[in-house]
């Protein structure tokens, strides 16, 4: 028998390597509540497999500086979605996903291919939660796929606006 030499070109390596390159944006537009005593919301995003199950967290925005109420931490429980499905488990802070609270208006975060590697091609669901001391609590969740562009859109109704999903190749 005869061993045929194997060549492999960068060209083949390409188009062996998973089409899955992409990254993931997530706009979540914070609404402006006119109240007397306003307070940046916590918001959590996280990616779930269609039967609900936690993936992967994206991010999380927190008081992060201790004050004369506590540690912003502490408060991390009221996002109940995210702290039950994992968040409670975390250790915060963790580079890449905490982050400040944010201020009302559009504001947008992107996850680079690298960290989404673990990620199979499939539809998920992207999950955004927010919750305000004094104020209200919302879970808004878009169905998107992974594998392939695309753009997916849902909105909230009190303490969170337009979401917006974008996978880009």
């Amino acid at each position: 028998m005869r061993l045929l030499p194997i060549v492999v070109t960068t060209a083949g390596l390409v188009a062996a390597a998973p089409a899955m390159a992409a990254d993931i944006s997530v706009a979540v537009e914070l609404p402006r509540i006119a109240t007397a005593s306003y307070h940046r919301p916590y918001v959590a995003i996280w990616i779930e497999k269609p039967d609900q199950t936690a993936v992967q967290t994206l991010a999380v925005w927190y008081q992060q500086t201790r004050n004369n109420e506590g540690d912003g931490k502490d408060w991390l429980k009221d996002l109940r979605t995210w702290w039950r499905k994992g968040g409670r488990a975390m250790t915060l802070p963790a580079d890449g996903i905490s982050g400040a609270t944010r201020a009302a208006g559009r504001q947008s975060i992107t996850v680079p291919a690298a960290r989404l590697r673990g990620l199979q091609p499939g539809q998920y669901t992207m999950v955004v939660e927010a919750a305000r001391e004094l104020g209200g609590r919302e879970v808004v969740r878009v169905p998107f796929r992974w594998g392939a562009a695309n753009t997916a859109n849902a909105s909230g109704s009190s303490e969170l606006g337009a979401v917006r999903v974008t996978v880009s190749r």
